[in-house]
């Protein structure tokens, strides 16, 4: 609704860009830290039926999810239904975006699987530190540090997750046991007992993934219901659009129907759920010690156990996030504020815990449910937390009779779509150095995260190292040479910009005037005025005169501040060579010393 994107933008009106002086304590301020104050005095009925549709859409799609990505972690069923409540309550009044669902995704579940051992304990805690870590950087605003992780080394550890995740799967959905959980061991066992597949998993889940993809394909295609339409087209496209949307659901219930069908007849074809503890989880402060066979795990312990694991989760998590909260409020014109963001997860993850929840994070899927599903404000997330909460005490005793080949099936079709094959080639027409990033990241993450994560944002900050220390140069020959560095002069630059002068302006024979032409440099360091005195000087020596032209005021005040001897600055370029020439009628800014001393004191005055 125009309206209601309208009322959340407000909220949202740039955090980073706030005035400093702003009080903490004024309304705007409560407003940015509180959005759901800018809506909720204009919520309408028209906006309580939209989210009310939306939140029941995206429980359905959450329930059997979180059921599957429990799996994915590790952990037993239950602890997926624990982690996908809390998301939905704390969103409703700390979310800049009406869009975002909070909750258990594919790649939290394969972090935690690979940083908690597959023990709950640990995986509560990791949510309450991530959690911390998370608000910490919300309160400090350093939603900045995101932007240091580039786009190929998110692509490449998304990729490199759904390949991991999907092949995890395979197992399940062939019915294979005892297959253990490193990726290439993994890999190893499924192919060398692949002869053992059970005909009844394999069959069922492909049937499952089958339907998934039917309804995946109607939901695409289905033209919306407008008002306008016959009531009988209506109601028909009405029920189309309800079941593709839900077919999570409705394909999990019907493999739970079949597998019951088996169970009373007393033969059983496919290895199922099983037990799901029921009822709501104990609100309870998250496990800071385990007590095992062996003796007492210490808080300490536990946190030298999880190890990068509390970088690479709450990182990677903020970054789910926030991603998927740019690409809807950029698909569905309004703002969000990044640091409010991390407010919000961090929070989530910190009360999480307090009800066993493991990390959490914004869900691609399921914000595209609530999206496309017509949500006009983050209430549409109390229906999706009231769904989850009833399934948790009334429906667990159900979720016995699902197979574990239809919750695989579930997990392969949601991942699916993180493997980005078009990257390669956009990369490739685009940037192809780009790809070195990218592989980088996708080949170390299957040996290990954080390693493939490490080494992909090294590779980016190397390149963008380099292209600092060797920043790109045009040149034109002509009667005076010009040379023109495309950006900033900054120290690691200063020798390469000395030795291109050097070789095309003193080196030659004979030696040749040079016009530096200095347009788009907007900022220079000490290193770089030291090297260019020392360019004046060798210049000088050589008996001809380095210019500089289209100086910024920034630049020109270090400038003169330096007193570099020999310094000559000309506003345009033609004035340079005439001078440089020997031309009447044109002089450098700086051949009368009172000139000079009447622009520096203008200039360090500004």
């Amino acid at each position: 609704m125009p309206s209601s994107v309208t009322a959340l933008g407000q909220a949202r009106s740039s955090g980073p860009g706030m005035a400093p002086s702003a009080c903490c304590c004024s309304p705007a301020a409560v407003q940015r830290r509180l959005p759901i104050l800018a809506w909720l005095p204009s919520y309408s009925l028209q906006w309580l039926k939209m989210d009310f549709v939306a939140g029941l859409s995206v429980g359905l799609t959450a329930i059997p999810q979180a059921l599957a990505y429990a799996e994915v972690a590790g952990l037993p069923p239950q602890y997926g239904l624990y982690s996908a409540f809390m998301g939905c309550f704390v969103y409703f009044f700390l979310g800049t975006s009406r869009d975002v669902t909070l909750g258990p995704t594919a790649i939290m579940s394969l972090l935690v699987s690979f940083y908690t051992f597959h023990e709950p304990a640990y995986a509560v805690l990791l949510a309450f530190l991530s959690g911390c870590i998370q608000l910490a950087m919300g309160l400090l605003r350093l939603g900045f540090l995101l932007d240091f992780i580039s786009y190929p080394v998110i692509k490449g550890f998304t990729s490199a997750a759904a390949v991991t995740i999907g092949f995890g799967q395979i197992k399940n959905l062939l019915g294979l046991q005892n297959i253990p959980r490193p990726f290439f061991l993994q890999v190893y066992h499924t192919f060398l007992r692949i002869a053992e597949t059970s005909v009844g998993d394999a069959v069922l889940g492909l049937v499952c993934m089958l339907l998934l993809l039917v309804l995946k394909l109607m939901r695409d295609h289905v033209p919306p219901v407008h008002p306008e339409m016959p009531p009988g087209v209506r109601l028909s496209r009405g029920l189309v659009w309800a079941a593709t949307t839900a077919r999570n659901a409705l394909v999990v219930s019907f493999a739970a129907l079949v597998a019951y069908s088996f169970e009373v007849t007393g033969y059983q074809p496919f290895i199922l759920t099983g037990e799901t503890a029921e009822g709501l989880p104990p609100v309870r402060i998250p496990p800071f010690s385990v007590t095992t066979a062996n003796g007492t795990i210490s808080f300490t312990k536990m946190v030298q156990d999880m190890g990068a694991g509390l970088a690479v989760v709450p990182l990677m998590g903020l970054l789910e996030s926030i991603a998927v909260a740019k690409a809807f409020a950029s698909q569905n014109n309004y703002r969000i504020d990044a640091n409010q963001e991390l407010l919000a997860i961090g929070l989530t993850n910190m009360l999480g815990s307090l009800v066993s929840s493991y990390p959490v994070t914004g869900s691609f899927g399921r914000t595209a449910v609530n999206a496309q599903s017509g949500v006009c404000t983050p209430a549409g997330g109390l229906v999706t937390g009231v769904l989850v909460l009833l399934s948790l005490d009334y429906l667990t005793s159900l979720f016995y009779y699902i197979p574990k080949s239809a919750l695989a099936a579930v997990i392969i079709m949601a991942v699916a779509p993180l493997f980005d094959t078009k990257i390669f080639r956009t990369l490739w027409r685009v940037k192809r150095l780009d790809l070195l990033p990218l592989c980088v990241t996708f080949l170390l993450c299957f040996w290990e995260v954080q390693y493939g994560i490490l080494a992909g944002a090294l590779v980016s900050l190397l390149m963008l190292l380099h292209s600092a220390a060797r920043p790109e140069t045009k040149v034109s020959e002509g009667p005076v040479l010009v040379l023109q560095p495309a950006s900033g002069l900054s120290f690691p630059a200063a020798e390469a910009l000395r030795e291109e002068i050097l070789s095309r302006a003193l080196e030659v024979s004979p030696p040749r005037c040079l016009v530096l032409e200095c347009t788009h440099v907007c900022s220079i360091d000490y290193t770089v005025v030291l090297g260019l005195g020392e360019l004046l000087q060798d210049f000088q020596k050589q008996g001809v005169a380095l210019a500089f032209v289209g100086l910024q005021v920034p630049v020109l005040r270090v400038l003169l501040s330096a007193d570099l001897k020999g310094f000559q600055y000309f506003s345009t370029l033609e004035e340079a060579e005439k001078h440089l020439r020997q031309e009447p009628g044109t002089q450098p800014y700086n051949i009368r010393e009172d000139s000079i001393l009447d622009q520096k004191v203008a200039l360090l005055k500004a």
